[in-house]
């Protein structure tokens, strides 16, 4: 694994050199971002196969207080290697940012936090996935529900890592590892294009679950685990299981993801 690590300090020198080029030629940039932002599901194909892109480059961004556990990011690219064709390689890149103050966060201001310091993009035979791990919920949680994370353009996913600590403060027998795993690999899920997203499921007719738009109805499918759930469910969810023992793709998952280049 290539492991690279960058602070702040840099990132400050890499978004003047983005204003520098956006105030020079508007159409360079646009053109430098346009691969990554596409509708979610629409790079499914790209990111499991080795048809267009054989390698990997996953971004981590977070703050001073919710970089993800060593273990969470371990557990993330065995994830990745076992169900990505990418014989180029999987890179992992982790990105300090500054505090943003505006939480509870919508989606818009999720989308420009990454577009402010997000610094791997797609280019030439690599393809690139940003990862924010929020300091702050969503603004969509109520008193009685939260949501975890949400996979919201081709390669971009935010974890809201802060409800994620709320959760395990108490006695829910799960970790905070396992919570950042288990979310972040369902949005992973839905970036390959999981459940149907881009209607081109081979299991499509039954395995959709109607009612729960993007998720499928197999019970303990990691895609039926819903991002947005109340606490009674999450609790329901880890209950009495052994410890490490997440949720997994389903068998008809697999099968769909390998129809789209996967393994």
């Amino acid at each position: 694994m290539t492991h690279f690590f960058k602070i702040s300090a840099i990132l400050f020198f890499v978004t003047l050199a983005v204003v520098s080029c956006k105030n020079n030629d508007d159409d360079v940039v646009a053109d430098f971002k346009a691969e990554n932002r596409k509708a979610l599901g629409t790079s499914g194909e790209d990111l499991l196969s080795a048809d267009t892109f054989t390698k990997l480059r996953i971004e981590f961004l977070f703050t001073a207080l919710t970089r993800p556990k060593l273990e969470t990011i371990n557990a993330i690219e065995q994830f990745l290697e076992a169900r990505v064709n990418k014989p180029g390689g999987i890179s992992i890149i982790e990105t300090e940012i500054p505090a943003p103050n505006n939480a509870p966060f919508s989606l818009d201001e999720i989308r420009d936090i990454e577009d402010e310091y997000r610094t791997q993009y797609t280019i030439d035979d690599d393809i690139a996935v940003s990862v924010f791990f929020a300091n702050g919920s969503s603004e969509n949680d109520t008193e009685t529900s939260f949501t975890l994370g949400s996979a919201y353009q081709n390669t971009s996913m935010v974890v809201y890592r802060n409800t994620l600590f709320n959760f395990v403060g108490g006695n829910n027998n799960v970790t905070l590892a396992e919570l950042e795993t288990v979310t972040s690999e369902h949005e992973f899920g839905h970036l390959f294009s999981l459940v149907n997203l881009t209607n081109d499921d081979i299991h499509a007719k039954y395995h959709l679950d109607t009612v729960n738009d993007k998720h499928c109805v197999i019970e303990g499918c990691l895609m039926f685990f819903s991002s947005s759930v109340t606490r009674s469910q999450m609790e329901t969810r880890f209950k009495n299981r052994s410890q490490g023992n997440l949720p997994v793709f389903d068998d008809l998952c697999i099968e769909d993801l390998q129809a789209k280049g996967g393994k």
